[in-house]
């Protein structure tokens, strides 16, 4: 029950980190700066769609090493998960939001780049976004609504990740154990 995984747990609780902090960051910092800087929805956009651009390379690393610690913690617990009572819903839990998660985040990389393209002043952008035109007010209330759902749904990982630290306390792994037994017991019985 004691056994070390200090690696893959940094590697998945500073993956949540840097993601959730800084999809929070942008929504909050980098979205409201460049709504103060811009002067028009075109240059807002413009810069707006720069900081993300340079943020995107670090927030698919986080992902990627949350991801993978999220994997490696799976497989050394898996007795745990299947044998301590509540472990399994907790874990299905965190499970259907990290795709929510990751869903909301693809989401508004895909209209983030449309404005993006549609804003530039690059001609080769420019033609790109002529050839797939977009609704610019509407892309604009979803990419606002994406980039918010991201650090929320992030942020509900960070509280099932304190559930699931609580449920490895060890007075909470043997009644918990127990519990499951008893109830297979019963089941069979």
């Amino acid at each position: 029950m004691s056994e070390r995984n200090t690696v893959i747990r940094s590697l998945h609780d500073l993956g949540l980190a840097a993601w959730f902090g800084g999809s929070l960051m942008g929504a909050v910092g980098l979205n409201g700066a460049a709504k103060d800087e811009g002067g028009t929805e075109t240059t807002t956009d413009r810069i707006s769609s720069s900081g993300w651009a340079k943020w995107t390379p670090v927030n698919a690393a986080a992902i990627g090493a949350h991801l993978f610690g999220g994997g490696g913690l799976l497989a050394v617990n898996a007795q745990r998960v299947a044998s301590q009572q509540g472990v399994a819903a907790s874990t299905a839990a965190k499970t259907v939001v990290t795709a929510a998660a990751l869903a909301a985040t693809a989401y508004a990389r895909v209209l983030g780049k449309k404005i993006e393209l549609a804003s530039s002043t690059d001609p080769d952008d420019l033609e790109k976004a002529r050839k797939h035109p977009v609704d610019l007010p509407k892309a604009r209330r979803q990419l606002a609504c994406a980039q918010w759902a991201v650090p929320a749904l992030t942020g509900c990982l960070v509280v099932l990740n304190a559930l699931h630290g609580e449920q490895q306390r060890p007075s909470e792994q043997i009644p918990g154990m127990w519990e499951r037994a008893l109830s297979a017991t019963h089941i069979t019985g």
